[in-house]
């Protein structure tokens, strides 16, 4: 039910309030309401952040997976960027911030100073022809010309403009291989001359989720500051019982999550067909009381890598909320947009508890290093 005051304005202030209003098309009730809002979220983010233990960025944010980590351990986040509309939307609508759009054009001494660095960044190829040029002229290279025009450029830029202490990049098990090996090698060699002291361990979320799913985790932190006897390892504590797949599903899931006949068909016959020719390819039915395979940004299409199956029916697809949870998010967490757009975020997100397990690592070496550990 809503509540009503009484404002008095003067009447400039009320002249130029209906000037504005009238322009924008926005009503002076929505408009007072928008500002009464925005300055209470100023305020309570102000306490918020005088209240947290270390600041931190988070790039290539995504729905904000990363985020709910390092808050989770008194972080407090003081820049977010996420180029993707939709995931800006669902970003919006859980933190209350619009992420900033395209990072490439981001200066970056705009960005506020930090303690941790955090990036999800996609997997690209370095182009090796700059490269190659100056090798064969005698001349030395530097990440500038191993990673300009990728992403990872980016990252490496705003490491070198403004030297968190630390950095957490996150990326797929692949990357290791990628490009036969090339690209992580260009990774490595980047943040290393950069200066910091680099750790990178393969990880399974399915000791948080009932998921099989491995990343990269990277880690760096600045020898300039802490010098290179850092002794840090991605010591992890599954947690116990180990979650199964009956732990995240909905008790009543509308039938439109239902297969219907025509794609169940399809992909019995499509999984028939690989099998005789010798391929894993297929659909996966999960088991209620083990893990599932790996929810991909394709779930969208047929559901086939995670299906559930139903008595006298044909198989389901995972809720967008089951797809959340079993990724890890809390149940509070907003899903704001259509189904399609929910599952390619899901299925682009990281397991939040073992980011959150991998950030308290993380500040946990920090208070170490600077002499302050609990």
């Amino acid at each position: 039910m809503a509540k009503q005051i009484h404002v008095r304005l003067d009447d400039s202030l009320f002249d130029t309030l209906s000037e504005y209003t009238a322009t924008s098309g926005m009503s002076v009730n929505d408009f007072i309401s928008s500002s009464i809002m925005q300055t209470l979220s100023i305020q309570a983010q102000n306490a918020k952040k005088k209240e947290s233990a270390f600041t931190f960025i988070d790039l290539f944010a995504g729905i904000g997976g990363m985020r709910i980590a390092f808050e989770n351990n008194s972080g407090y986040c003081v820049y977010s960027n996420e180029w993707n509309k939709y995931s800006q939307q669902t970003y919006f609508a859980n933190f209350g911030e619009q992420p900033d759009g395209d990072i490439t054009k981001v200066d970056a001494r705009i960005i506020p100073n930090h303690d941790i660095l955090v990036a999800g960044f996609p997997c690209q190829p370095f182009s090796i022809a700059g490269v190659s040029k100056k090798q064969s002229m005698g001349r030395s290279t530097g990440f500038e010309d191993k990673t300009q025009g990728t992403l990872f450029f980016d990252v490496c830029r705003i490491i070198k403009a403004k030297r968190p202490k630390v950095f957490l990049l996150e990326n797929v098990k692949n990357l290791k291989s990628h490009d036969k090996g090339n690209t992580f090698k260009v990774i490595m060699e980047s943040l290393d001359e950069l200066d910091y002291q680099v750790f990178y361990s393969i990880l399974d979320g399915q000791n948080y989720v009932p998921q099989h799913r491995e990343r990269i985790l990277i880690v760096g932190f600045d020898r300039k500051r802490y010098g290179s006897d850092i002794d840090f390892k991605f010591d992890i504590k599954p947690v116990e019982p180990k979650p199964v797949i009956k732990d995240i599903l909905e008790d009543n899931p509308d039938d439109k999550y239902t297969l219907s006949d025509k794609l169940w068909i399809y992909l019995q016959n499509y999984a028939t067909k690989h099998k005789a020719a010798g391929n894993g390819f297929g659909y996966g039915i999960a088991d209620p009381n083990g893990v599932a395979r790996t929810l991909s940004a394709r779930y969208y299409k047929d559901g086939s890598e995670i299906l559930i199956a139903q008595e006298g029916k044909n198989p389901r697809r995972l809720t967008p909320r089951e797809c959340a949870r079993i990724q890890g998010f809390p149940d509070r967490f907003k899903i704001v947009v259509s189904d399609t757009q929910a599952y390619k975020q899901f299925g682009n997100s990281v397991v939040v508890p073992l980011i959150t397990d991998v950030a308290g690592l993380i500040v946990e070496q920090i208070n170490v290093l600077e002499g302050c550990e609990k």
